[in-house]
């Protein structure tokens, strides 16, 4: 399996995590999309540091060729893929009061606890 299809795999099965397994339905909310591009930016600056340096290469063979910022295009589609399939977990999380009160902070109990 080439790190295209490997990509391409991990994009499809996000999305279908998202809408179908989970029901978050993050990629049909504009604001998703409307924060997105600041993801990409940092992780075309990290990708390009870490392609650009040598620190990590690609098999010529097991990719399309494209590059951004010396990266490989198919490093968005995987960068993608981590990213809708974490948000949608934890929105899924969140719906399910996983959490209801507050862990650190102001009314925690660990915080009332060193005050006492």
């Amino acid at each position: 399996m080439t790190y295209t299809v490997a990509a391409l795999l991990g994009v499809a099965g996000a999305i279908v995590v998202d809408l179908f397994v989970l029901r978050t339905r993050l990629v049909r909310r504009v604001v998703f999309w409307a924060t997105y591009p600041i993801i990409i930016a940092f992780q075309l600056l990290s990708n390009g540091i870490l392609t650009g340096r040598r620190i990590v290469v690609y098999d010529p063979a097991a990719i399309l060729g494209w590059r951004i910022a010396y990266a490989p295009v198919e490093d968005l589609l995987f960068g993608f893929a981590m990213v809708l399939l974490t948000l949608s977990v934890w929105v899924w999380l969140g719906r399910r009061g996983v959490q209801p009160e507050p862990r650190a902070g102001k009314g925690s109990v660990l915080v009332r606890r060193l005050r006492d």
